[in-house]
């Protein structure tokens, strides 16, 4: 299990070292940008119930800490499905890959019916 610390305060955030690895890539490239954002993720188990949202600024030191030494071979559909998210007004919502990839299917099949015309009334 990985995590970022966050604000050089001794506070943490435990997320799963493939879903970190793919977060870092968004993450780095909006704050490059010098853009600021929400980061938005369910509370995991063991946690209190919930969901937590936490402000990410150029300014604000992040650092990213994996537990596997090599890093994971990286998924595109979920790095657009987690930009995408992270251009919204929401901020970045921190989705699993399986629902990156359901949800990346189902647009693409939304796609091709509206350019075959297919699903029109």
């Amino acid at each position: 299990m990985g995590r970022i610390e966050y604000d050089g305060g001794g506070s943490h955030i435990p997320i799963e070292d493939r879903a970190l690895a793919h977060l870092k890539v968004v993450v780095a490239t909006k704050l490059r940008r010098n853009e600021s954002f929400t980061l938005s993720w369910k509370h995991g188990e063991g946690d209190e119930p919930g969901r937590s949202t936490i402000w990410l600024h150029p300014s604000i030191p992040i650092r990213f800490v994996f537990e596997e030494s090599d890093p994971p071979e990286l998924n595109r559909n979920w790095i657009e499905r987690l930009m995408h998210s992270a251009n919204s007004s929401g901020g970045i919502t921190l989705v699993d890959e399986i629902e990156a990839m359901d949800e990346s299917a189902a647009a693409e099949e939304t796609g091709a019916a509206e350019s075959t015309g297919e699903g029109e009334a």
